[in-house]
Order: structure tokens, then C-alpha cells, then sequence
């Protein structure tokens, strides 16, 4: 196992910079980059008096890429370019923002005046508070459930149950989310929670206890419009999972050496079953942590991950972009190997060694 995970930790390498490469080519060619934000937002404070400049530079529209640069001069236009660091090429600059992140520098934002690695250490509490409390609440939930509505395949509550998983299962969370604002933040109901923010202005001031009160407090909507919008999935997955190992052989061959249902579920059938909904934590995680969550901190004005990557892209804030990025794809394949792991410590039958990998 050893030599398996070594060979997965090397193999990260090449996969996080074809990743960035490709991002970065894809961004570059996309219209509408910092360049041409700066030089728009020059021309719409241009005074009254530059109209005669923009005449006598309107050969300069037809020459450049930008399209906003017939009232700039092409020295102005160069001075923006280098602030963005637009003056080298391409290739320069993908090399000196990977020579960046040897080095953990993610660069500074082009729109925040902060380093990327500050603005994301500001919002990781939001998004670790969001995707950790609705991820354990989402497995809680629908572990339990889903094995339930296994052994009682078919029936009254079986049945009920599935209406209920349907809606979940249909409805995204950001719809729960406006629907618990509407029913309990004051919407037009009852004003048991907070509309917005994660803590209360005057969370200083509060003694410990009051303090963990008030944080609960704020996050209650939050997490449950996630968990009511992403337990659904998992749920049936667990279920389906375990009615294919009740019917296998060995189930029968447990039941007929005198083992009860809780023995034959939990000491054969489960680690079995549970191989599957394993193999999918990686991606729910990564799913819950950084896109259930964007439309859940949007709509609850919760400064998070998901919100810092969404108004980068908005602003074409490429240091931003690329710096989420990486932490999004390094957690990724660092979470999809300890899946192996466990995958492994459930049932040691596997050896990912023999096998060479995956």
C-alpha cells in the first residue's frame, strides 16, 4: 500500500499542471480579461476634453486586440498592461505563476489588493464550517436511511419515504435555501434565525458559550438547506447498494449458519455495501464543499470559497482564479487517494499494489 500511495503522490504532479495548463489556455482566450476591464473603465472616466485625444488615436482601435483603447494613448495602454503583468507572453507568465506555487505563492489579487493566499485563508472558515457540518449531517442522515429502506424494500415505509427523497432529490438546495428564509428569517413568517452572516456583529463581546450559540445560531439555514438538498443522492445509493448484497449467495449462506439480521447486516453485508458509497465521498465532498455551497453563501451573503471563485471569475481576477483552482484540485486528488485508503481498511481484500494501480 505504501508503494501504491507513493505512486499516486508522484502522479498528482503531472496531473495538477495539466490541469492548470489547460486551465489557463482556456481563461487567456476568453474575452473580457483584466486588460480590457482597466482600459473600459479608464475611457468611462475620461474628461469631457479627451474627445479630441480619442480622434487623433482612432487608428488605434483597428491595430490593437482591446477594443476601448481609441481614447487612451498606446503609452497608457502599455502602463496597464504591465500592472497586470500582460506585458510578457503567455508562456512567461504560466511559468512564473508555477514558479509561484512552488514557492506556495498564489500571487495577489489584481482587484482586492491582497495576496490570494490571505483572501483564501479570510474565507476557508465559512466553507470548512458549511461543508464539514452538512457533510456529517448529509451522511448521518442518509447511511442510516437508505439501509432502512433496504430492508424494508417495498413496503409502507419504503414507499413514503421515496416521496419525500423524490422532492430532495429534485429540488436544488438553493430553493430550500430561499424557501427557509421565507419560512423562518423573517421572510414572511417567523424570524427564529438570522437572514445573513455567519456570526452576529457583536460576537467579541460574548463570552464562549454565547459565542458558540450565536455561530450555530447563523448556520443553521444554511447547513440545512445543504443537507435537504444533498442527502437524496446518497441515500438511494446506499440503498440499492445494500439490496444488491442481500441477494447475493453469501447473505443466504450467513442466514443459514443461524447469524441474526443484525449480525448478517452489519457483519457481512456492510462493509460490502458501504465499498460503493466510499468510492463516491471524494466527488460528494468536493460537490458539498465548493458547488452545493456557492448559491447557499450567495444567498446568505456568507463569505466563502465558492463565492471568492465566483466573483473572480465575474472579474476576470486571473491570480485569484488559478489560486482557488489549485486548492480545489490538489484537495480533489489528495481526497480521491485517501478513498483508496479507506477503501483498503474497509476490506483488506483489495491491493491496489497488485494490481499496479488505477
Amino acid at each position: 500500500m505504501g508503494r501504491y500511495i507513493c505512486k499516486r503522490l508522484l502522479l498528482i504532479i503531472p496531473t495538477l499542471f495539466l490541469i492548470l495548463l489547460i486551465n489557463f489556455i482556456v481563461v487567456q482566450i476568453a474575452p473580457g480579461g483584466p486588460v480590457e476591464q482597466a482600459i473600459q473603465q479608464a475611457e468611462s472616466f475620461r474628461p469631457p476634453g479627451a474627445a479630441l485625444q480619442a480622434s487623433e488615436h482612432s487608428s488605434l482601435g483597428a491595430e490593437s486586440r482591446y477594443q476601448g483603447t481609441r481614447g487612451l494613448s498606446p503609452e497608457m495602454v502599455e502602463k496597464i498592461k504591465q500592472q497586470y503583468g500582460f506585458d510578457q507572453p503567455a508562456t512567461t507568465r504560466f511559468w512564473l505563476m508555477l514558479k509561484g506555487y512552488l514557492q506556495l505563492d498564489l500571487g495577489n489579487s489584481f482587484f482586492k489588493d491582497k495576496a490570494v493566499t490571505q483572501l483564501i485563508w479570510e474565507r476557508l472558515p465559512v466553507t470548512l464550517s458549511l461543508g464539514l457540518w452538512s457533510t456529517l449531517l448529509i451522511y448521518l442522515v442518509a447511511i442510516p436511511l437508505g439501509i432502512q429502506k433496504a430492508r424494508r424494500h417495498g413496503s409502507a415505509f419504503d414507499q413514503f419515504s421515496s416521496l419525500f427523497l423524490a422532492i430532495g432529490y429534485a429540488v436544488p438546495a438553493f430553493v430550500f435555501a430561499i424557501l427557509c428564509i421565507v419560512l423562518f428569517a423573517g421572510g414572511s413568517y417567523w424570524q427564529w434565525f438570522p437572514l445573513q452572516g455567519l456570526v452576529s456583529d457583536h460576537f467579541a463581546e460574548l463570552s464562549l458559550l454565547e459565542r458558540i450559540g450565536d455561530y450555530f445560531w447563523h448556520i443553521t439555514l444554511p447547513i440545512l438547506s445543504v443537507v435537504l438538498g444533498g442527502f437524496a443522492g446518497l441515500c438511494y445509493l446506499t440503498k440499492y447498494s445494500f439490496l444488491e448484497e442481500l441477494n447475493k449467495p453469501y447473505v443466504l449462506a450467513a442466514r443459514a449458519k443461524g447469524l441474526n439480521e443484525q449480525q448478517v447486516l452489519y457483519g457481512q453485508v456492510f462493509r460490502n455495501a458501504m465499498l460503493v458509497v466510499i468510492a463516491g465521498l471524494p466527488e460528494a465532498l468536493i460537490g458539498i464543499f465548493f458547488a452545493s455551497n456557492l448559491f447557499i453563501e450567495i444567498i446568505f451573503n456568507l463569505d466563502g470559497l465558492g463565492l471568492l471563485g465566483f466573483e473572480a471569475i465575474q472579474q476576470r481576477d486571473y491570480p485569484v482564479i488559478f489560486g482557488t483552482l489549485f486548492i480545489y484540485t490538489v484537495l480533489g486528488l489528495l481526497l480521491r487517494l485517501v478513498s483508496d485508503v479507506i477503501y483498503q481498511w474497509i476490506d483488506p481484500r483489495i491491493h491496489f499494489d497488485a494490481i499496479g494501480g488505477r
